[in-house]
C-alpha cells in the first residue's frame, strides 16, 4: 500500500521509518511550508492508498478537504481543530471517503482515557474528592492544553463528573507526552498518569489506522475503532 505523509514533522519522520511494519511505502511527502495548496492534486496522489495528516490546527480542515476532494481516505492526528469537528464530518460524508481521527494515536493514551472515565463515574457522586488534570508536552507543542487532556476532561463530564477540575499544562523540552488526573479529598489521593517514553507509540497507531481505512467508507474516532485494529 501506498502511503502519503502529509506534515512531515519529527513524528512524520518516525511514520515513514516504521511504515514498511505496517506494510506501507511511503510515496508522497508533504512538509507544512512547501507549497502544499500545489501538491494536492489527483496526479500527485495517484496511487496512494492512505493519507496521514500531522500539520498544524490552522492547516489541518484545508489538508482534509483537499484529501477528501481527490479521494483519499485520511487519518488525522493533528489538534486544535474540533470546533469545526461538524464541517469536516460532512466533507468526508460527501466525498464517499473515510476518515479517522484521534486527540491522541497511542494505544495506551486511549486506554488511559477510558480508565478515567469509568473512575469519573465511581467518583461523581463523592462530593469529597475534587479533581485536577496536568500535563506535559514539548516546547513546540501548538495547543494548550492538548487536545488529548480536553478528551480527558470530556470523558469526565461525559460520565457525570460536573465538578470543577482544575487544569494545568506544561511546555518545555522534548517530552513527548504526560497525561496525569488526579481525584483528592481529605483521607486519601487517588491518581492516574499516562507518559510517552517516544513517539513511536503515536507512529504506530496511526499507521494501524491508515491500513484499517482500507475499503472503508465515513468519519470515525480512534477509540471507536482500537477493538478492530490489527496488529
Amino acid at each position: 500500500m501506498n502511503l502519503a505523509i502529509v506534515g512531515y514533522g519529527r513524528l512524520g519522520k518516525r511514520i515513514e521509518q516504521l511504515a514498511p511494519d505496517y506494510g506501507f511505502t511511503v510515496a508522497l511527502k508533504i512538509g507544512r511550508d512547501d507549497g502544499a495548496a500545489d501538491r494536492f492534486t489527483k496526479q500527485s496522489f495517484h496511487g496512494i492508498d492512505a493519507a496521514v495528516e500531522f500539520s498544524t490546527p490552522v492547516a489541518c480542515v484545508e489538508n482534509v478537504e483537499r484529501l477528501a476532494a481527490i479521494g483519499v481516505n485520511t487519518v488525522v492526528g493533528t489538534t486544535g481543530w474540533l470546533d469545526r469537528i461538524e464541517h469536516v464530518r460532512s466533507v468526508v460524508a460527501r466525498s464517499g471517503t473515510a476518515l479517522v481521527w484521534g486527540a491522541n494515536f497511542s494505544v495506551g493514551a486511549n486506554i488511559f482515557i477510558e480508565i478515567v472515565g469509568k473512575a469519573a463515574r465511581l467518583l461523581a457522586g463523592e462530593d469529597d474528592y475534587g479533581a485536577w488534570a496536568w500535563e506535559i508536552h514539548h516546547a513546540t507543542k501548538k495547543d494548550s492544553p492538548s487536545g488529548t487532556l480536553r478528551c480527558v476532561l470530556h470523558e469526565m463530564q461525559k460520565n457525570g463528573y460536573s465538578r470543577d477540575v482544575h487544569v494545568a499544562a506544561n511546555r518545555a523540552g522534548s517530552q513527548p507526552g504526560t497525561h496525569e488526573l488526579g481525584f483528592d479529598s481529605q483521607d486519601d489521593t487517588i491518581t492516574l498518569r499516562h507518559t510517552a517514553r517516544s513517539r513511536d507509540g503515536f507512529a504506530r497507531g496511526a499507521l494501524r489506522a491508515a491500513r484499517w481505512t482500507a475499503g472503508k467508507r465515513g468519519f470515525y474516532e480512534f477509540r471507536e475503532i482500537l477493538q478492530e485494529l490489527g496488529p
